[in-house]
């Protein structure tokens, strides 16, 4: 008998078991938008891939690519995304919080709509920072708290918890030292699947290590 997934790895196993994607196939917009600041044979981590989307562009772009996530029904969507389009993924089943982040190993590292509550949110970008070689990029995109007021507008998508939610100072201090490129609140409007849609209160920050 194997053992019981986490509840939050369960939450998630249950999220994605549906055919369709939960956030749909395409990249996360900002993302996306950073496709100049790409290089071909760059190596990237995205930390909390669900079902592979961002991290199967990001090898189509030609980078090498690590990615994980709680959930081993995501990742195995992940897999087969890959496989579909014929793209490189590495794509494993891990918590972010105890994950080997090997130091100095990533050129960029994508943390799209990895919500953490403080202190874990502060441990995993210093995590991320020190597994960037000299000059590597985060590249990150968040639901702000006045995200919370949006869903009373039919707007879908991002924790229902304020302690979930990321202040645009809050990135500002656990980035403090580091080249911060872009750092904005934004109105966005989201459309990625069924559970992010409408416009959206959301962070946006490309940091490069120093």
């Amino acid at each position: 008998m194997t053992d019981p997934a986490p509840p939050a790895a369960a939450m998630w196993d249950e999220r994605y078991r549906p055919a369709a994607y939960a956030y749909g196939l395409e990249p996360n917009a900002f993302l996306a938008s950073q496709a100049h600041r790409l290089k071909a044979g760059m190596r990237a981590l995205v930390p909390g891939d669900g079902e592979g989307r961002n991290g199967v562009w990001l090898a189509g772009q030609g980078l090498e690519v690590d990615a994980f996530d709680l959930s081993a029904v995501g990742v195995a969507k992940a897999k087969a995304l890959a496989a579909e389009r014929g793209a490189s993924i590495a794509a494993f089943e891990a918590d972010a919080l105890t994950w080997a982040w090997a130091a100095g190993r990533y050129d960029l590292i994508a943390l799209i709509y990895l919500h953490l509550v403080e202190p874990e949110r502060r441990i995993v970008h210093a995590r991320a920072l020190g597994a960037l070689k000299p000059g590597g990029l985060i590249v990150l995109e968040a639901f702000r708290p006045e995200q919370l007021d949006r869903h009373a507008a039919g707007t879908r998508g991002g924790p229902r918890d304020r302690a979930l939610l990321y202040p645009v100072e809050a990135l500002r201090q656990d980035f403090a030292g580091e080249e911060i490129l872009v750092l904005e609140a934004a109105e966005a409007r989201v459309d990625e699947g069924h559970l992010h849609a409408g416009e959206s209160a959301v962070v946006r920050a490309v940091v490069r290590k120093g």
